[in-house]
């Protein structure tokens, strides 16, 4: 792990009361830290660290612990430095501030998220527009509760002729198909 990033971590510690470092590779780390604190350590990052660059922002639905985890993962092009932040928040009426403001594509990913995952954005432009699912009425689809096989039988009619195949036992037969039988070898006929 680069010096980087303990040093880093450290003034994130002293400000925000970062939890536990987690490095992935040595130009790649993640923190976690409370929701509350998370604007203040992305402007920290922004403005004295030189994370200059939103790079995504993403979530994961942690459905048996009733949240979701939010990662934004900027980066420092100067020093070669990836630093994702994550927060943890309530997975019911799932809200976190927007931060379009500070980096403008960032109301694209919130668009995305409120869209596939519900969580909401409040103020960020466009927000309740339609975006990649156009007139979707259902839960939406990244959340780990959407039955996408009960989805699929509803939505789409069975065809004539069509194959339904299990994705495993297709993979199985495509990447490692059965050998062909041996041939037996000719019987020789001895004289004795």
């Amino acid at each position: 792990m680069r010096n980087g990033f303990t040093e880093i971590h450290g003034h994130l510690s002293a400000l925000f009361a970062a939890g536990d470092l987690v490095a992935q590779r040595p130009d790649l780390a993640f923190i976690e830290l409370e929701p509350t604190h998370l604007r203040p350590a992305l402007l920290y990052l922004r403005d004295q660290e030189g994370f200059r660059h939103l790079v995504l922002l993403t979530a994961v639905d942690w459905l048996e612990a009733g949240q979701f985890q939010l990662t934004y993962l900027l980066c420092n092009r100067a020093a070669r430095l990836d630093l994702g932040l994550r927060v943890r928040i309530p997975r019911d009426l799932a809200t976190m501030e927007s931060i379009h403001d500070l980096w403008p594509t960032a109301a694209t990913y919130q668009r995305e998220l409120r869209e596939m995952f519900g969580i909401d954005f409040p103020g960020s432009p466009r927000l309740h527009e339609d975006f990649i699912l156009e007139g979707w009425h259902e839960i939406p689809p990244y959340r780990r509760d959407f039955d996408t096989l009960e989805y699929a039988r509803k939505a789409f009619a069975q065809r004539p002729g069509r194959e339904t195949r299990d994705p495993a036992t297709h993979m199985q037969q495509q990447l490692y198909p059965p050998a062909p039988p041996r041939a037996e070898p000719p019987a020789t006929g001895g004289k004795g």
